[in-house]
Formats: C-alpha cells, sequence, structure tokens
C-alpha cells in the first residue's frame, strides 16, 4: 500500500485490486431442498401397493420405514431402495398393501384388538379425553388383521409393485425438492451478490483506515513537538505508518473472502450440489469477514462487515437445508 498522496491508486485501480465477480447467473444448478413429499402407487394382481415418503432437513440420512404387515418382510430392501436415491434427510416412509376381492379376506385378530382398545381406553381416561376411539383406525395397527390366504399373498412376489411405487414417491419427493431449491438457489445468489457489492465498497475504503491513522499520528506528534518547541524525523512518522499499515492491511482477507464467493458460486451452479460443501465454505467466509472487522479500525468499514455477516448468516441457515 502506498503512503504517498500523489501516487495513490484511482477508485477503479483500488477496485481491480481483489477479484470481485458481480455477475451471476440463474440456473439454479442441482440445489435440492432436503423438504418435501411424495407419493405413488402400484396396482398388483393381489392388490394395491401404495407409498408415501415425507423429508426434513438433517445432517446425515435417517429413514424410519413403516410398512404394513404384509411387506414387512421387504423393510430392510425398502429402505436401502430408497438409500439409493436419496443422500440427506430424515425421511418417513410409508408402505401399504390393499389386497383385492380375488384375496381371501382378512380376519380381525380379536384379542390383538382388543388389547389396543383397553390401553387406548385406558389413556382416555388417564388424560379425560372426550373423543370416541375409532375400530377402522384400531384395524391399521400391526398385527390388527390376519389374511385368511397369508401365504398367497407372499411379500416377495409384491417387491416389484414396491419398487415401482416407492420410484414414484421418490420422483415426486424429488421434484418438491428441486422447486423448493431452485428458490433457496436465488436467495443465496441474492444474499451472495449483496456480499460482493459491499465487498467492493471496503476495499476502495481500506486505504483510507491508513491514511486517517496518519493524519491523526502527525497531528498528536506535531501538537507535541510544537509544545516543547521540538523538530521529528518525517522517516520515524512513515515507519510507525508503515508498521501500522501491515497490522490493518486487509488486502489478503479481501482477496479470499471474494475467493470463497467464487467457489460458492460454482458449487452452488454444480450438477450435485452439496449442502455440506456450501456450510464449510460459507463458515470460511464468516472467518475471513470476522477478520477484516477486527483489523480494519474504520467506522464505515464496520458498518459494511455488519451487512456482510447479516447475508452471511442467512446463507448459513439456507445451505444447511440444501442435500
Amino acid at each position: 500500500m502506498l503512503l504517498d498522496d500523489d501516487n495513490k491508486p484511482s477508485g477503479n485501480a483500488r477496485k481491480n485490486e481483489v477479484a470481485i465477480i458481480s455477475d451471476v447467473t440463474d440456473d439454479s444448478g442441482g440445489v435440492r431442498s432436503m423438504t418435501g413429499q411424495g407419493a405413488g402407487q402400484c396396482p398388483h394382481a393381489l392388490g394395491v401397493v401404495a407409498v408415501e415418503i415425507r423429508a426434513v432437513n438433517q445432517r446425515g440420512l435417517k429413514i424410519s420405514p413403516r410398512l404394513s404387515d404384509t411387506l414387512a418382510p421387504l423393510e430392510s430392501r425398502f429402505e436401502q431402495w430408497i438409500r439409493l436415491r436419496i443422500r440427506r434427510g430424515t425421511l418417513q416412509a410409508n408402505a401399504h398393501f390393499t389386497p383385492t376381492g380375488t384375496v381371501t379376506p382378512g380376519e380381525i385378530n380379536v384379542p390383538v384388538v382388543s388389547a389396543y382398545l383397553r390401553q387406548l381406553q385406558a389413556v382416555k381416561n388417564s388424560v379425560g379425553l372426550e373423543s370416541s376411539i375409532e375400530l377402522t383406525g384400531l384395524l391399521e395397527l400391526p398385527g390388527a388383521v390376519v389374511y385368511g390366504g397369508a401365504k398367497s399373498l407372499d411379500a416377495e412376489a409384491l417387491w416389484p409393485a414396491l419398487v415401482t411405487a416407492t420410484d414414484q414417491a421418490i420422483d415426486g419427493l424429488d421434484a418438491m425438492r428441486i422447486t423448493e431449491g431452485g428458490a433457496m438457489a436465488g436467495a443465496l445468489r441474492s444474499d451472495a451478490a449483496a456480499i460482493y457489492d459491499q465487498l467492493a465498497e471496503v476495499a476502495l475504503l481500506a486505504p483510507r483506515v491508513v491514511d486517517n491513522y496518519r493524519a491523526r499520528l502527525e497531528a498528536k506528534i506535531r501538537r507535541v513537538m510544537d509544545e516543547h518547541g521540538l523538530e521529528f524525523a518525517a522517516s520515524d512518522l512513515l515507519r510507525d505508518v508503515h508498521l501500522y499499515a501491515d497490522r490493518s492491511d486487509i488486502s489478503e482477507e479481501i482477496t479470499r473472502l471474494g475467493s470463497h464467493l467464487s467457489l460458492f458460486e460454482e458449487t452452488l451452479s454444480a450438477s450435485d450440489a452439496s449442502g455440506r460443501k456450501l456450510d464449510f465454505i460459507v463458515q470460511e467466509m464468516f472467518r475471513e469477514t470476522n477478520t477484516i472487522g477486527s483489523k480494519a479500525a474504520d467506522a464505515e468499514i464496520s458498518a459494511r462487515i455488519v451487512d456482510v455477516k447479516c447475508a452471511i448468516e442467512r446463507m448459513r441457515e439456507l445451505v444447511q437445508n440444501i442435500q
């Protein structure tokens, strides 16, 4: 950083010292939200298989499968099939089989249903509920119905239908995630563009920090020297200003923050945008911003850094919901 007034770089030159890219695309890339819902169903000679999947955000992948009694033997394969297509999120995956009239009607397991009824009645009495207990709801509980032709309802024969219904549910979930992901990508780019603008202004203001320090220091020294009738060497002043300039120089941090923003846009536009990678980049952006704020002792720069931190915090919250 030059200290000579006559050799100060122009505003445009200062701005060009930092690689700040302000033009961003509207491409949402492969951004997918972790929140969504999808459903599917597939007819079968023995009945209809229906699947519903609901998802919310989660750092890893957690699947809670719930299958009707007939499909229960397929639970492990059902969960593994979902894992082939979904990377992150907390999923509630329900699969239900409804037999057709060609299948031997099911028989109500009276002891099991009676046990459910007694427990529910006890809960009602203990908490003072007035609502009635619906028997149709009890029949959905595990073990409530035993199908007379259970052997004809071979779970393995229903696997292809379960796969088809599951794929439909995942497709629906994915479509919802992509739609929401596109909106999130737009919001992230808006905040990134705001940071670019603030960073460009900080780059222009940065040289003023040293100039102001030199002016304050020189005024203070002249006042003391004048009071005591002393002379001072300009070289001593320049040496002290140089030391301060080294300590308060934020050009490296500005460059790194600009580089992080470019990497963020590159990752956001990738076909398989990773929420984890975006989260890491945002953390690094916040680290550089903190350093700039602590090194640059200037009120206007500090105000702009506060705006940058607010934008980064909004970005941090959003990327944690990206798959």
